[in-house]
């Protein structure tokens, strides 16, 4: 890999055929390489300021007007508007293990579960909120896309960096939960009840499944309690991202009550 300031001693990029820009493209585009070279690409100034901020390795920086040109840098951006700034970053474990340490030091830790998380998009709003709700750990079973989607950088705003995230099988992730003791509460419209009325203060993990599908039967079945978000209109069902940022904040809020009472 060619640093910073390697790029910088050298001749401005000008041409889209050239070997380094086009490995930039393909790992945008190809989630397969990205596993393979256990790199990826942050776009934005912001993003890559958050990103240097949690520890991760920049490899590769390429700014527009500087070491490449403008229609080098477009040919390379993923999104419209990112300040002309390109990283390529190399990706980070997420295994249980690592959460395991940020979950031991806690007490009463609040954990958000996603199983079968198919849209990036939802997966970066959901990082995003948690990231801004204090979420102790993420932890996402059996997934349809990968940490570093370029849209799941996107939509967190770099949440997916400083949020503490593991990636693993549901039955790993229920029997994890249960050794440590965390309440597990499944997000569904049947046989539940209001968010509302579970306590949350204690060790939680709030669950959530697919919008098309919901939870498996095995979420359901391991739950300690199945909760629901009342719906008063006409459809029968919110967003992903937007549920999981309503029921993490109601755990918030329980939570700020107890801090006061006491």
């Amino acid at each position: 890999m060619v640093s910073l300031h390697q790029n910088m001693e050298e001749t401005i990029i000008t041409s889209v055929q050239n070997a380094r820009i086009k490995h930039v493209v393909a790992l945008q585009q190809k989630s397969s390489l990205r596993r393979e070279e256990g790199l990826f690409v942050v776009e934005g100034q912001r993003e890559i300021e958050h990103c240097k901020a949690c520890g991760y390795e920049v490899v590769e920086e390429y700014i527009r007007d500087v070491n490449v040109t403008p229609q080098v840098y477009e040919k390379m951006a993923y999104r419209g508007s990112t300040e002309g700034h390109i990283a390529v970053v190399r990706c980070r474990e997420h295994t249980l293990s690592i959460i395991n340490c940020q979950l031991s030091i806690k007490n009463n830790p609040l954990v958000v579960v996603l199983e079968s998380v198919e849209k990036p998009g939802n997966l970066g709003a959901i990082l995003r909120s948690a990231e801004a709700a204090g979420i102790d750990a993420l932890i996402v079973c059996d997934p349809l896309t990968d940490m570093y989607n370029p849209n799941v950088i996107r939509a967190s705003i770099g949440g997916v960096f400083c949020v503490p995230t593991a990636v693993c099988t549901s039955q790993e992730c229920i029997a994890f939960l249960k050794q440590h003791g965390i309440k597990i509460l499944t997000a569904q419209l049947q046989d539940s009840y209001e968010y509302y009325d579970y306590d949350m203060t204690q060790g939680t993990a709030i669950v959530m499944g697919t919008e098309s599908t919901g939870l498996t039967n095995q979420w359901r079945e391991a739950a300690d309690a199945h909760i629901r978000i009342p719906m008063l209109g006409r459809l029968d069902s919110l967003n992903v991202s937007v549920s999981a940022a309503i029921l993490m904040y109601e755990a918030v809020r329980q939570r700020s009550s107890m801090s006061c009472r006491a």
